[in-house]
């Protein structure tokens, strides 16, 4: 059988006993990256008081699944395997989804464990959903396309949730407020650590607090829904009008819905 078990993404104390139990059956790990699993297994056998001793730490990650999976024989999956990301669930912005797919694909009995995931716990600590959500991950870290994928981020019709690096963290909070500066999110950082910190509040005051904060630490990010939601295969010309944007983010929107160059478009702006 092969195993995917979520990882703590920062209390050891949310690893669940159903994980402890597959992690003491599986003799061999399929790790994102080995020098960290092996540091996790020994912190969980010294804190439980286990004796979690694989026989074999293999690396699986995003840059050497597809030629490792090319190579193995099906026989290698006739064994209890476990597969461990760094941290959180497998498959979320996190290597193993490829891994699934080809479970499904060669009828690999596999099964995926419940557990910790930063996305759903900045979520619910946020309030904003209802009922729907949007979940993001990573956005492209550099432009053009980041902008976009801000700019798509600020037209989501529901909640959505961002992981961000403390690199670029800054930069986003900032890019948010030249959109819309009245918009509420929420933003936790080192989640479930010690020194877990986090902020809802509009993003105005949010940028003001973490420009003097230590950055250092991983983040999530979840931006309230815009108030005005509308289906965008139905947006109208007059829609983007009245949205509270950049002329320059207008006139880009305007031109994917009337084939014009985005400077005509803004030189149409310019004048009404």
């Amino acid at each position: 059988m092969l195993y995917f078990i979520p990882t703590p993404i920062g209390n050891l104390n949310d690893i669940s006993f159903h994980s402890l139990e597959i992690l003491q059956k599986c003799k061999l790990f399929l790790c994102e990256d080995t020098r960290v699993c092996k540091s996790l297994i020994h912190l969980l056998n010294e804190k439980f008081n286990l004796e979690i001793k694989p026989d074999k730490y293999i690396a699986l990650h995003t840059h050497n699944e597809k030629d490792f999976l090319a190579k193995i024989d099906e026989i290698f999956f006739e064994q209890d395997i476990a597969y461990l990301s760094d941290a959180g669930m497998p498959g979320i912005s996190d290597p193993g989804q490829f891994l699934i797919e080809y479970a499904i694909k060669n009828n690999i009995d596999y099964e995926v464990l419940a557990g910790s995931n930063a996305a759903l716990l900045a979520l619910v600590s946020s309030a904003f959903c209802k009922k729907e959500f949007i979940f993001m991950g990573f956005l492209a870290n550099k432009n053009p396309q980041r902008q976009k994928d801000i700019e798509n981020l600020m037209l989501n019709p529901y909640p959505s949730i961002v992981y961000e690096a403390p690199t670029r963290i800054l930069n986003l909070v900032e890019e948010i407020s030249k959109i819309d500066p009245l918009r509420e999110i929420f933003i936790i950082k080192e989640a479930t650590k010690k020194f877990e910190t986090k902020f809802r509040a509009g993003v105005l005051e949010i940028l003001k607090k973490i420009k003097t904060m230590d950055l250092r630490g991983e983040w999530c990010v979840v931006v309230n829904a815009k108030e005005k939601q509308f289906h965008q295969n139905i947006l109208c010309e007059q829609d983007i009008y009245e949205l509270d944007l950049p002329l320059k983010t207008k006139a880009k929107l305007l031109s994917k819905i009337n084939a014009k160059s985005p400077k005509e478009n803004y030189q149409k702006l310019l004048l009404s």
